[in-house]
């Protein structure tokens, strides 16, 4: 019975998707031209920046939206946002980390609903990154 028991527990944790966290690189410039890189490398991409504060190195955008209806009063979809944290790593290294939301999105009469959707995609996390490191 344990190693029935212990066998099911093996499959369902190997079948279980895997949640995504978020994707980090170091690159070797100081942590000044890395935002500034990044906020220009945001802006040609199409992503509007909602909120940054250098002070504590976080930068989020605008949400997007990847599918649905948006009718301006009336809004159904699914929209993703960035959050991307820069750290000074050393003297000349600055380590940048991005973190990708996914949520559903159904708007009525201006008031948002939003409720979390899991992903394990990281494909727009790495091509940011991608963006940044070749824009140095």
């Amino acid at each position: 019975m344990k190693v029935a028991t212990c066998a099911l527990l093996l499959v369902l944790t190997a079948a279980a998707p895997a949640l995504a966290g978020p994707v980090s690189q170091t690159f070797p410039v100081p942590l000044e031209k890395a935002w500034t890189t990044t906020e220009k490398v945001l802006v040609h991409l199409g992503w509007e920046i909602d909120k940054a504060d250098r002070s504590i190195g976080w930068i989020t955008t605008d949400s997007r939206r990847l599918g649905g209806e948006d009718y301006g009063v009336y809004a159904k979809g699914l929209r993703h946002r960035l959050r991307i944290h820069l750290k000074a790593d050393g003297g000349n290294r600055t380590t940048i980390t991005v973190e990708r939301s996914v949520f559903k999105r159904e708007r009525i009469l201006w008031i948002d609903n939003d409720e979390p959707v899991k992903t394990d995609d990281q494909t727009v996390e790495k091509n940011l990154l991608s963006a940044i490191g070749g824009s140095f």
